[in-house]
């Protein structure tokens, strides 16, 4: 991997893994249309574990309680908390079982052209016909368990896990930039699991390994660009809606159909 692969899908991963585009699609796409080779899995534990610390970093007031001291200042909302550890459950359970073959049959263009229409369209539905009622401090178990399961969905590339968990939240009657906070806290458990898991492949030596600067390279570029990307999109969303996210996936997913068309 040379140092401009390595800023280029930096780059790709940070700007992507918390816009509702898909980053496991781009970082699938981008080598395949360029004729790069994938960053391989360790690559991906570093670009992961940049992004999961941005989440930390941006988001540490809100982790840590400012007057632990004190019973009313425990971590998060009690119920978010709960709520944010439950939702995480199906990804877990789903990634287990099927992380493997989805790696390997649902990683085709052809499939994440699909997804990024399907779902893109999805989230207009949702973005256009949600009247928010709700605030993220009543967020309840069993809505939850229904952003959980949504989010067990985006182990399928083109997906996007912050889309599909951002579409969840708008469904369940939560403001945009409530159901994106919520998606952007999902991330963390979520992000953690995935460092776990293939952090002990590259360990292992069963992936291998790319050269040092480029990991460290790829990892300062995805952690400042995600930590840059999680505080534009909360304030964009203050008043604006998602309609620009859902333009680019059907603009991208139909480039793709045409690109297979013709090849």
């Amino acid at each position: 991997m040379s140092i401009l692969e390595a800023i280029v899908l930096g780059l790709v991963q940070g700007v992507t893994e918390f816009l509702p585009i898909s980053s496991s699609a781009h970082l699938v796409l981008v080598p395949y249309l360029v004729g790069w080779q994938d960053g391989g899995l360790s690559f991906a534990v570093v670009t992961n574990a940049a992004t999961l610390l941005a989440a930390v970093i941006y988001f540490r007031h809100s982790l840590v309680p400012r007057r632990p001291w004190l019973m009313a200042d425990a971590w998060l909302h009690p119920g978010l908390a709960r709520a944010v550890l439950i939702a995480s459950l199906p990804a877990l359970v789903a990634g287990g079982m099927l992380y493997r073959w989805l790696a390997q049959a649902a990683r085709g263009p052809g499939v994440i052209a699909a997804t990024t229409i399907g779902f893109g369209l999805l989230l207009w539905w949702a973005d256009r016909s949600h009247r928010p009622r709700r605030r993220l401090a009543e967020l309840s178990w069993r809505d939850g368990v229904l952003i959980g399961l949504a989010q067990a969905l985006a182990l399928v590339p083109g997906t996007s896990r912050s889309g599909i968990t951002i579409t969840a939240g708008l469904m369940l009657g939560y403001s945009r930039q409530e159901a994106a906070r919520f998606s952007f806290l999902l991330a963390i458990p979520v992000g953690l699991m995935a460092l776990v898991r293939d952090l002990g492949a590259v360990v292992s030596g069963e992936a291998a390994s790319a050269p040092w600067p480029p990991l460290l390279i790829g990892f300062a570029v995805a952690g400042a660009s995600a930590y840059a990307v999680i505080g534009w999109l909360l304030r964009w969303l203050e008043r604006q809606s998602l309609f620009l996210f859902v333009l680019y996936r059907l603009l991208v997913g139909g480039l793709l159909v045409a690109f297979l068309a013709l090849h």
